[in-house]
């Protein structure tokens, strides 16, 4: 298993790269939209759809939801002299304030249950509150800056994404070493305290080297840590989610396209609920209405 998860990632971490910094804006937020239709596909049995042309219907209408909105806000015209547009932010906020709601859930599972197992609506509502502000905060993230620096963006999302994966990662190799305690065992039986507490550990290893890379000020140091400590601990519920709904549908990864890590929907889980949260802090924290104009 370990062999077939370091093989796939040695295979998608490049090409994630390669989306990040070579391809155009453009052409980024039509492939990210389609790993999202992608991952709507395989949320669909979590919803109790397992025939095609449901699956397809939910599909089109999550696709949809992102078109619309990439339509209403091109990603060349997301960010604004003074600030962001509202039709990205108002979904990010949505999506953030969802992830609230998944966290109490999770917590509360499986009494929480019953809030949605009785209804295949509220899992597919629960599914567009995960993708579609997902798709939003990433391009928002990816066209941060990009009149001042072509890249400031695609570094901004590497940050965020390589917080994510040192989270995954600490946890899986501090969980095999130390695990003995578990963190949330109705929920996800693998996972333990100490794998948690060895993914934030790496996370923090990342948040402080990249600030030390790039001389974050003094006087945003605090802010920058808090951000992305929010952003690491957060991503966890994300995988913790999807292991909630995967656990009340009977399945046991969301697909198998992916040799030892299952469906993209098991990749990108953190990624879901991490990237918006990252947006929220951002916006809260760090950024001001004078960085964008250098």
């Amino acid at each position: 298993m370990l062999k077939q998860r370091l093989t796939t990632a040695l295979v998608l971490i490049p090409i994630a790269l390669v989306a990040i910094f070579w391809l155009p804006l453009d052409w980024f937020a039509w492939v990210i939209g389609v790993v999202l239709v992608l991952a709507a596909w395989e949320w669909s049995p979590l919803m109790g759809v397992k025939h095609a042309p449901g699956r397809i219907l939910y599909c089109l209408f999550t696709g949809s939801l992102i078109g619309i909105l990439g339509w209403f806000t091109p990603i060349h015209s997301i960010w604004t002299e003074t600030g962001i547009q509202p039709s990205v932010l108002y979904p990010v906020i949505i999506g953030s304030l969802w992830w609230l709601l998944a966290i109490f859930m999770i917590f509360n599972f499986p009494k929480s249950r019953c809030v949605w197992a009785r209804s295949r609506i509220f899992v597919g509502v629960f599914g567009v509150l995960i993708l579609v502000p997902a798709w939003a905060a990433l391009m928002a993230l990816r066209a941060l800056n990009y009149e001042q620096s072509m890249y400031f963006g695609s570094f901004t999302v590497l940050y965020v994404f390589a917080l994510v994966w040192a989270a995954d990662v600490g946890a899986y190799f501090a969980g095999k070493k130390f695990g003995k305690h578990k963190l949330m065992p109705e929920v996800s039986p693998g996972k333990t305290k100490e794998g948690f507490v060895g993914g934030l550990v790496l996370s923090i290893c990342v948040m402080a080297f990249v600030a030390f890379l790039i001389d974050v000020p003094r006087s945003l140091l605090l802010s920058f840590f808090l951000m992305s400590i929010a952003t690491a601990v957060v991503s966890v519920f994300g995988d913790l989610n999807e292991s909630m709904f995967k656990r009340c549908a009977g399945v046991k990864d969301s697909g198998s396209l992916l040799p030892g890590h299952g469906g993209i929907l098991d990749r990108i889980d953190s990624l879901t609920s991490a990237l918006p949260i990252f947006l929220v802090g951002y916006l809260w924290l760090i950024h001001s209405p004078l960085s964008m104009n250098g």
